[in-house]
């Protein structure tokens, strides 16, 4: 009896090959869970090998991003250091080095504004001096213009500022041009300051507490300067985003210049960015203490910072750079980082400290502001702190042993 088979189908035939995909897909799976399985396994070549805790803290970053659900702070966020991240992310940035930004975009504009400024000092003093560096009637230590043309072209000079005692608005002083010791070419202190001097016959160039910082008296003094503000100063930019970097780095150059007003003797003029500089520096000690636990050997960094701090302290002795400047603005730098930089809180004592720190930073910044401005305007400052110049001032016969106006 012959019974009819039914051929089978092309469906039929399809069900079956993707079995068979299915089998070998299941079969490669299986080979690969095997491989990861067999990864686990101790290597025995490795056994006995430490692994330390800051090889696992500093390893290098992955070429991938991780991705993060978070949705990514937009750049008015990121300059005026307002972005919100997850805690964790933020301590993995912080023990990387990773800041807010990654572009310091204004110590790059204020670094090239510095350089473009001091070229114009050297061009003035060629132009009334015939060299661009003065070597006459006295040479400038720093290799830089006279002490005439750094007053004429912004330097903090309380005489063009404000009546001081002893010092009239006719006192005679070397003119830009004059190369003779003694003198031969002397100019009133009002020619010398410039800017058109005053029209009502009391000096009242106030704006003297802000031009300093993009003066500085020689090549020495600006390639110091530089050196901080593209390495340290650039750093912290990124850290705390533009905008906080700019209110910081401000306030502690004027206050730094308003200090050293009221304290510094009034007949030496004061240049440079480092008062700013210091202002920047004191938010890296914000950053040491409030971060200790994610540093990496904080008391090294420690120990390695308070060294640097004593050496820049020690550049304040050097003429035409002011120590009440730098000390300004290491003090004004602490209050207002303290209120812009970013310090990661991890629980609610730590944030509540740090909270306490900013409200009082602030109404301090202030009363100080107020005080020393009120105080370098309307009364002797010398009255109140007559030791307080030895701070600025090292005791030699050339400058009659810091005592009187300092002027030479």
């Amino acid at each position: 009896m012959h019974s009819d088979v039914p051929s089978p189908s092309s469906a039929t035939l399809d069900v079956a090959y993707r079995d068979d995909d299915m089998y070998s897909t299941f079969r490669a799976s299986s080979a690969v869970s095997k491989g990861d399985e067999a990864s686990l396994i101790e290597d025995p070549t490795h056994k006995g090998q430490a692994a330390y805790y800051q090889d696992l803290d500093y390893a290098e970053p992955d070429d991938k991003e991780p991705k993060s659900v978070e949705e990514s702070p937009d750049s008015w966020q990121k300059l005026f250091g307002t972005a919100k991240y997850p805690l964790e992310q933020r301590i993995e940035n912080k023990k990387r080095g990773i800041g807010r930004q990654k572009y310091p975009f204004v110590v790059w504009a204020l670094t090239i504004a510095m350089v473009g400024v001091f070229i114009n000092e050297l061009v003035v003093n060629a132009r009334a001096q015939g060299s661009p560096l003065s070597f006459k009637p006295v040479v400038n230590p720093m290799l830089g213009p006279s002490e005439s043309a750094l007053i004429n072209l912004g330097a903090r000079f309380p005489p063009c500022m404000k009546s001081v005692t002893n010092i009239s608005s006719s006192t005679s002083m070397p003119c830009l041009n004059d190369t003779a010791n003694p003198p031969t070419s002397l100019c009133t202190i009002e020619d010398v300051c410039g800017f058109g001097g005053w029209g009502d016959g009391t000096p009242n160039q106030w704006f003297r507490f802000i031009t300093p910082i993009f003066l500085h008296a020689g090549i020495i003094h600006i390639l110091l300067n530089m050196l901080a503000q593209v390495v340290v100063s650039a750093q912290i930019e990124r850290e705390m985003g533009s905008g906080g970097f700019f209110v910081t780095y401000f306030a502690a150059g004027i206050f730094g210049n308003v200090l050293g007003g009221n304290f510094s003797l009034v007949g030496a003029p004061s240049v440079g960015a480092s008062g700013a500089i210091f202002g920047t520096v004191a938010v890296t000690w914000v950053d040491l203490f409030a971060h200790w636990h994610y540093h990496y050997q904080p008391r090294k960094r420690f120990a390695w910072m308070s060294v640097e701090l004593v050496f820049g302290i020690a550049l304040g002795y050097i003429p035409y750079v002011d120590n009440f400047a730098h000390l300004g603005g290491l003090c004004m730098g602490l209050l207002v980082g303290t209120t812009f930089y970013p310090v990661i809180s991890p629980t609610r004592r730590h944030k509540t400290i740090m909270w306490t720190f900013r409200l009082a930073a602030i109404p301090l910044a202030v009363v100080l502001f107020v005080v020393l401005i009120r105080n370098f305007y309307t009364s002797d400052p010398y009255a109140a702190c007559s030791g307080c110049r030895y701070l600025s001032c090292i005791p030699l016969s050339s400058n009659n042993y810091c005592q009187g106006t300092g002027m030479s």
